[in-house]
């Protein structure tokens, strides 16, 4: 019987080894942690954005952005759906594409998974780090690196995969924090902590527009995180590594154009004329960032409505729909969902994660240079790239 040693119990490493024991291979898989899927646990808030319905290479950031194709087509949402229906895993589809399990918990993916793979006779040992991979490779047939990223250091993220192929000789691309809150270089973001609104983020790399996202931004002590500043991180994050100047712009009211908005205020600060300039924004933006405009712009809160003018008017309303703020830096690996860079993809054969290096080693998931968007293609990867290793593994 063909033995395979499989590092990482996370969403690449459980596929392949159940792909692999269903298939009649041995299978021990090591894992650092105390348990399997700790990263699967907390996803989507606990609730687990599985994977998504509309999978393209356009999703994915790469060096290499042709090297998830032949993956995402071989193993897209309708052959993970199917599989997932064979443990008993339902899923729900929403209308953006982005796919929950059906139970609407985490717990329920990483319990299936593992109850699987040890109904197979996956032999899972916990608590183990796997230190010398050239050992593994003498003793096993196949030996199959799903240790992730840097990520989440807290739930066991660090770079030995890495250091793995560095040993047999692979190139590493510089890696970088994605999905990240952003820290912004601002004496004012303290004062806004905790607040919370949607809007629109325009990223700006050396002062041209990169990318922009809408959804929810939320101020903290250090920047800026939310939904929509997540969708920008990955190319702040690579311009930052790159050393790039980096800025965001933020529209806190994108229903309104600047002559709107300006007129509004005007009109307001003349009709209610005993009505203070924060009293005039309150109905515009939570209270903790009109502290944050007055701020900025130097004015105070109890300047009456009867002292604003047209051109104050202007300069407010052109405040709140474009706020320019720089970025220094992400708030690192530790506070990121997931890492871009890795083990350089053109080394790794994309029809079946075999090192071009090394015979019988196998990278899956988020080790290698491929990092994708928000909305469960992470996962997508993860699953498709350990899929496509346990059948070279079956077939070889």
């Amino acid at each position: 019987m063909k033995r395979t040693a499989i590092i990482g119990g996370g969403a690449s490493g459980l596929l392949c080894a159940i792909f692999c024991a269903k298939n009649g291979v041995d299978v021990e898989l090591f894992e650092q942690n105390q348990k399997c899927a700790k990263k699967i646990l907390v996803s989507g808030n606990g609730r687990c954005n599985i994977t998504n319905k509309n999978l393209s290479t356009n999703d994915y950031f790469s060096q290499n952005p042709s090297f998830v194709e032949f993956a995402l087509k071989e193993f897209g949402f309708n052959e993970f759906e199917k599989f997932c229906e064979s443990i008993g895993l339902l899923l729900d589809a929403k209308e953006d594409g982005r796919v929950y399990p059906l139970s609407n918990e985490a717990k329920s993916v990483a319990a299936l998974l593992l109850s699987h793979a040890k109904s197979l006779g996956v032999k899972i040992n916990t608590e183990t780090k796997i230190s010398d991979i050239k050992k593994l490779l003498n003793d096993y047939d196949a030996v199959v690196v799903a240790t992730g990223s840097e990520a989440a250091s807290h739930l066991g993220g660090n770079r030995d995969g890495l250091e793995f192929a560095k040993e047999v000789g692979h190139n590493i691309i510089p890696t970088y924090p994605s999905l990240v809150q952003l820290h912004l270089d601002s004496g004012c973001v303290k004062k806004m902590s905790g607040a919370k609104t949607d809007g629109e983020v325009t990223l700006l790399i050396n002062n041209k527009k990169e990318t922009s996202s809408s959804g929810d931004i939320l101020f903290t002590d250090y920047g800026v995180s939310g939904f929509a500043i997540l969708d920008i991180s990955q190319a702040a994050s690579v311009a930052i590594r790159d050393g790039a100047d980096v800025s965001i712009s933020i529209n806190l009211l994108p229903s309104f154009n600047a002559q709107k908005l300006s007129s509004h205020i005007s009109k307001l600060a003349s009709v209610q004329s005993d009505f203070t300039l924060s009293d005039i924004l309150a109905g515009l933006v939570p209270l903790k960032i009109t502290s944050g405009i007055l701020d900025e712009l130097k004015l105070s809160a109890t300047l009456s409505g009867k002292d604003i003018d047209t051109k104050l008017s202007k300069k407010i309303a052109n405040q709140i729909l474009s706020w320019r703020f720089k970025v220094s830096d992400t708030h690192g690996f530790r506070h990121a969902e997931v890492a871009g860079g890795g083990v350089d993809t053109t080394e790794i054969n994309p029809k079946t994660f075999e090192s071009l290096k090394q015979k019988n080693l196998y990278f899956c998931g988020e080790v290698l240079d491929v990092v994708g968007r928000r909305g469960g293609y992470n996962f997508a990867f993860a699953w498709a790239s350990g899929y496509l290793a346990a059948n070279n593994i079956i077939k070889s």
